[in-house]
């Protein structure tokens, strides 16, 4: 059994958790000993024992002026312990980073960025440097007053696509007061498996899939919110081999995962969507999706604002390697797909 009775008010350690650079000296008290990890979790409670632990294993922590590097090691009355706290990578994700960004558009109020596949959006586990939050605040400090530096939506690792980041907390605020009413346009390029022929109009709530923790479901999912997303088809053809669709997809909510799940679900998989049923072909080693067009109203003039931008290299090449049926399925009526074939 391990003995580590409370620690003594002289104890002396900088209790601050952000003072990373404090050298932590303790000595053992009289009548215990235990474990290492164990006894440096009760000197530093601000901090969780899975942390100490990897302090200890990296070098951190000395005992009698020795580095020791196990977290089983046995402390005695007497010892002189020493300990560097280092900080969490959650602690180093908001610093700024000389990322290369392609903005489109700057105002006082806003900026619109072209997100290429691969950049994670906002630090998080496995991503706390390297993502589009780096780089915006390295391109604009000021972003450090603003929440998030001023990131009102996201977009997945491997979508491509626009982005409109806040520049001020008023226009933050107004951001997202625009998706919540619903008020932003949105609309998405994708190429899909399988020959979709007809509108889709997938309305599902979405949540988090229970057997599978990195996915999304709207089978049985937990704690499902309500998600919409239409779908309409542009063109049907064979890539490598395999029936694909074109189509845009416009955004009714602005779920984890949605359109991704919705189209999944339908039949209809994105191409190179591994976690949602598709298959990597060719070109397609990621999901073949892109925020194609956004629209918002600007927060300092009233007007509504309006950008849209090219397909990542990836799904130009795939669009173009597709050997296209002559009449795509398409609408006359209905300029919701007419309006990106005039661009592209």
């Amino acid at each position: 059994m391990n003995h580590l009775p409370p620690l003594p008010p002289s104890v002396h350690h900088d209790s601050d958790p952000a003072d990373v650079e404090g050298m932590v000296e303790h000595t053992v008290a009289p009548g215990a000993h235990g474990r290492l990890d164990k006894l440096l979790a009760q000197l530093l409670p601000e901090h969780s024992r899975g942390r100490i632990q990897s302090w200890i294993e990296a070098g951190h922590v000395t005992v009698n002026g020795k580095v020791e590097t196990r977290a089983r090691h046995t402390v005695r009355a007497g010892d002189q312990l020493q300990v560097v706290p280092q900080p969490a990578p959650e602690d180093l994700a908001f610093v700024a980073e000389d990322i290369p960004l392609n903005v489109l558009a700057e105002t006082p109020a806003y900026v619109v960025v072209s997100k290429p596949a691969g950049l994670v959006v906002h630090p998080g586990a496995g991503n706390w440097q390297g993502t589009l939050l780096n780089g915006l605040l390295y391109r604009y400090p000021e972003l450090r007053s603003v929440a998030r530096a001023g990131i009102v939506h996201r977009l997945d690792k491997d979508t491509s696509g626009l982005l409109v980041v806040a520049r001020t907390e008023v226009a933050q605020t107004a951001f997202v007061r625009q998706l919540q009413d619903r008020s932003v346009e949105r609309k998405y390029v994708a190429v899909v498996q399988g020959h979709l022929r007809h509108e889709l109009e997938l309305d599902a709530p979405i949540g988090r899939d229970p057997r599978v923790p990195i996915r999304m479901s709207a089978h049985r999912p937990v704690a499902a919110k309500p998600a919409l997303t239409w779908v309409e088809p542009l063109r049907c053809g064979i890539y490598q081999g395999q029936p694909v669709s074109e189509v845009v997809c416009r955004l009714g909510t602005g779920r984890t995962h949605q359109i991704r799940v919705h189209l999944s679900q339908a039949g209809y998989p994105l191409l190179g969507d591994v976690l949602y049923g598709g298959r990597e072909l060719g070109e397609a080693q990621r999901q073949m999706l892109h925020a194609w067009r956004l629209g918002f109203v600007c927060p300092d003039t009233g007007e509504t604002a309006t950008y849209e931008c090219e397909l990542a290299a990836d799904m130009q090449n795939v669009l173009a390697d597709t050997e296209w049926e002559p009449e795509p399925p398409r609408q006359t009526g209905d300029d919701f797909d007419d309006e990106y074939y005039d661009d592209f």
